[in-house]
């Protein structure tokens, strides 16, 4: 049965869906943690699928509407990566808290920018395992380049200096977000850069979106590392990732995370798991995104269960 939950972190109250088994004695949970935007307590429809299955295997779940989404106050565009991971660390100390959650096998699943968040968390809090879903390994600024960059090869007929002046564009986008320069000169920057006809639909509709409030935001989130939180872990981590996925850089992202499992510094206990799902999508998705990849569910459920019951 799943319940309607609130619970404060710092100065917002964040509203989520809490499942608890009936189950005579304690069990595991899971906090969910959503990707980038303004992503609720299902992440669109990715979670539930999940949700089912962890609670079917005992697991008590939950997952919360990111803050100014669905029923949660505060704003996520005034937000930080920071201030992502004290919400997962809150809805951590909420679900440790509850009747029939056992605290110290509690641990946290985050999707895409999610997985910036849940290893961000996990470096600073003693947390017993982290599971990662298509979470680059490099900054948000690298990543968003290699999905511009993806998306360019699907244009016919497009050349690669047409490809090369579209990314020197985003380029100087990143550069003048790390000198701080306004929204206004950004909008200069698109306005005044040579994008090729082929490709203004696509660079288009990428800008359309961005207005003065989420050009703040990229600008404080695009050189977040997710490594030096991967090195500070104390406890194992599984990464997850569809071997299709248009925006991120798996073979990438998964040697930058095996670096850092190598590193002399790392905690023991910080093993890494790497999961690629041939075929599927970003959200381990086949299909055309309607059903996830074969075997995710119970390979997700399985590395959970092997590391919470004796």
């Amino acid at each position: 049965m799943v319940t309607d939950v609130t619970f404060s972190s710092a100065d917002v109250m964040l509203a989520g869906s809490l499942a608890v088994p009936d189950r005579r004695a304690p069990v595991p949970g899971v906090v969910m943690v959503g990707g980038s935007g303004p992503s609720d307590r299902n992440n669109d429809a990715f979670f539930p699928p999940i949700r089912r299955r962890l609670g079917e295997a005992g697991l008590a779940v939950l997952s919360y509407d990111k803050r100014g989404v669905g029923e949660s106050s505060g704003d996520w565009l005034e937000a930080t990566i920071d201030d992502f991971a004290l919400d997962a660390v809150a809805a951590l100390d909420f679900l440790r808290a509850q009747p029939g959650v056992q605290a110290g096998t509690t641990g946290l699943f985050g999707h895409s920018e999610g997985g910036w968040v849940v290893l961000r968390a996990a470096a600073r809090e003693e947390v017993p395992w982290v599971v990662t879903n298509g979470c680059p390994g490099m900054t948000p600024a690298a990543q968003d380049r290699y999905a511009l960059a993806t998306a360019l090869q699907t244009i016919d007929g497009l050349t690669s200096g047409d490809a090369d002046v579209t990314l020197a564009a985003y380029d100087r986008l990143v550069e003048a977000g790390r000198r701080g320069a306004g929204f206004a000169e950004a909008t200069r920057i698109v306005r005044s850069s040579p994008i090729p006809a082929a490709v203004k639909d696509l660079f288009g509709e990428y800008w359309s979106e961005v207005d003065e409030r989420r050009w703040e935001f990229t600008k404080r989130k695009q050189d977040h590392d997710p490594i030096p939180d991967a090195l500070r872990l104390r406890c194992p981590h599984l990464a997850t990732f569809g071997g299709a996925d248009q925006l991120v850089p798996v073979a990438a992202s998964i040697s930058l995370f095996a670096a850092a499992a190598c590193h002399p510094g790392r905690h023991p206990r910080a093993t890494l798991t790497v999961e690629v799902f041939p075929h599927a999508d970003h959200r381990v998705q086949v299909g055309g995104g309607t059903d996830l990849a074969s075997g995710y569910l119970e390979t997700l459920t399985r590395w959970i269960t092997g590391l919470v019951r004796p």
